[in-house]
């Protein structure tokens, strides 16, 4: 009884600029968490003037660590808008182009081929032609590319080596010998490999490998401690477990997934810009708030300008005949929200013209998400509108 008094004392936490007396989502989704549909939770939402924020559910099996804002987590697919992120910075520095061939900073990519389904007879030929126009940067960081989601490398499980398991420069090698899916910005395809190909040529431009320029240029200077490729011993302790969910019994604890092999640190762990950064809650509001509030961190550091943010992150870059929502490693949606989201079902989205902030943070694999119905009915009354979610939703448990 006491433990039960003491979950519900944390689902009803909730601060606000406007006082209410308790948590929207919290109340949705207490009863999950009761039910053990639902291990644990974060939900953070803000307007002008309030913000409902709910923690619902512990992160160990004895309910003695409730999850918080400085519990870590795999963020997975989230990893990309940092990416997009480190390639404004060097357009905004007048360093890099959108329009230039990628060939320019990686030569492997001046002759691509690409695969010609409609000469193949059968399963066991291929028959390739060859790219009619360059790749650009753009396509890499949108999805124009025709790369596949990830390289043979990464993800040939059960011996592939998962995100974290491949070196960039090995990723770039092996995507300059493949060949492409269709004909560069002619069409879409969701692929990590396209934007390590983007942060192979942020290192290329400054000469550093990715991770320490971002280190340098964001996580530094927006203060997020927590953000890393290599979380220690100590940082994994708090860590919000990973759950498989099932159709026919309750969420089942694992301990690791297939694209994060365990170990988590260690030598053999390298940066992945397309998936692969751990970090917090509370360093998740300080990149999402810079975001929002275009370039602009809480603590008063400028990561970009205004213009940059309007112009590169939160507008689609998009060609007009193809599926349209992306910018450089960011979904974009119609009514001004842009973000993204991860395989393990976390997501956060800004709107900078309304300064409208949702922030859901979970682990778990797989589905049914069966309080999902009741949350979003909560988040939707927060906002007093309906809210598109369908541009965050696209890049959740894409793995599955």
């Amino acid at each position: 009884m006491k433990a039960k008094k003491h979950i519900l004392s944390i689902l009803l936490f909730v601060g606000f600029a406007t006082r209410l007396e308790a948590s929207l989502v919290a109340e949705a989704l207490t009863p999950y968490v009761e039910s053990k549909d639902l291990p644990c939770a974060i939900s953070i939402l803000e307007k002008p003037g309030a913000k409902d924020e709910a923690f619902v559910g512990f992160i160990d099996e004895e309910n003695t660590k409730p999850i918080s804002l400085d519990s870590t987590f795999m963020q997975c697919s989230q990893t990309k808008g940092f990416c997009g992120v480190t390639i404004a910075i060097l357009v905004e520095e007048g360093k890099l182009s959108l329009d230039e061939p990628v060939s320019k900073y990686l030569p492997q990519f001046k002759e691509l081929w690409v695969r010609n389904k409609g000469l193949e007879q059968d399963a066991d030929t291929r028959v390739l032609k060859k790219a009619t126009r360059e790749l650009l940067v753009r396509d890499v960081m949108n999805h124009t590319g025709g790369f596949p989601f990830e390289i043979p490398s990464k993800q040939q499980y059960p011996y592939g080596l998962g995100w974290s398991g491949v070196p960039i420069s090995i990723v770039v090698r092996e995507a300059a010998a493949m060949s492409l899916e269709f004909e560069p910005g002619t069409k879409t395809k969701y692929s990590n490999t396209g934007i390590d190909i983007g942060a192979a040529i942020v290192e290329a431009i400054t000469g550093k490998p990715w991770e320490e320029f971002l280190e340098e240029r964001v996580l530094k200077p927006l203060e997020m401690k927590d953000t890393t490729f290599w979380p220690t011993e100590e940082q994994l302790e708090r860590a919000i477990p990973l759950y498989e969910l099932h159709r026919d019994r309750k969420p089942k604890k694992i301990a690791y997934h297939k694209w994060m092999p365990a170990p988590h640190n260690g030598p053999k762990v390298y940066a992945s810009a397309g998936a692969g950064l751990w970090t917090t809650g509370r360093d998740q509001l300080k990149f999402y708030h810079m975001l929002m509030n275009l370039g602009m961190g809480d603590n008063g550091v400028r990561i970009l300008k205004e213009e940059t943010v309007r112009e590169l992150l939160a507008k689609d870059l998009r060609p007009a005949h193809t599926e349209r929502g992306y910018s450089l490693g960011l979904t974009v949606s119609k009514d001004g929200w842009f973000g993204h989201g991860g395989a393990f079902n976390t997501n956060c989205m800004v709107n900078p013209d309304k300064k409208f902030l949702k922030l859901w943070i979970i682990q778990t694999s797989g589905g049914p998400r069966v309080w999902e119905k009741d949350c979003n009915a909560a988040i939707e009354k927060f906002f007093s509108s309906e809210i598109d979610n369908s541009a965050a939703e696209a890049y959740t448990g894409r793995t599955e």
